[in-house]
């Protein structure tokens, strides 16, 4: 049986597609995913479909190679957090940013049920951003 950090690193380590795969296979079906106030798809997405849909089908289409890397992980029971760096290229302006993140997950029975976003809004807005 995988561990709660194991299911967590899994979305991560791997490959995009291999990791979108893991994450969608992780998420509970009620799962709540929370984006930052002030980042571009700030809110709360409930359920698989919600989330690839508001986050993920957004990222792939608004930014070129986009990643989330993490640099460091810390699991305490139920609970995994990921610390890591934004990277990618906004299309609409070409404009390349690296923002710190943090995302702090809670499983249930080896599944996703929550994870609430941190990140340094501000440097990704500023990639988003067009000339004034």
């Amino acid at each position: 049986m995988s561990s709660n950090l194991d299911v967590i690193r899994a979305t991560y380590e791997g490959a995009s597609e291999d990791n979108g795969r893991a994450l969608m296979a992780a998420l509970a079906p009620d799962a709540h995913w929370t984006e930052a106030a002030g980042f571009p798809y700030a809110g709360t997405y409930v359920g698989p479909e919600a989330i690839a849909a508001g986050v993920f089908q957004r990222l792939g289409s608004e930014w070129i190679d986009y990643h989330a890397e993490v640099h460091s992980y810390l699991a305490d029971g139920d609970q995994v957090a990921a610390f890591g760096v934004y990277s990618g290229t906004y299309k609409a302006t070409g404009k390349a940013m690296r923002a710190s993140f943090a995302h702090l997950y809670r499983l249930k029975d080896g599944k996703i049920v929550s994870m609430e976003q941190v990140v340094d809004s501000a440097i990704v807005r500023a990639a988003m951003a067009h000339e004034a």
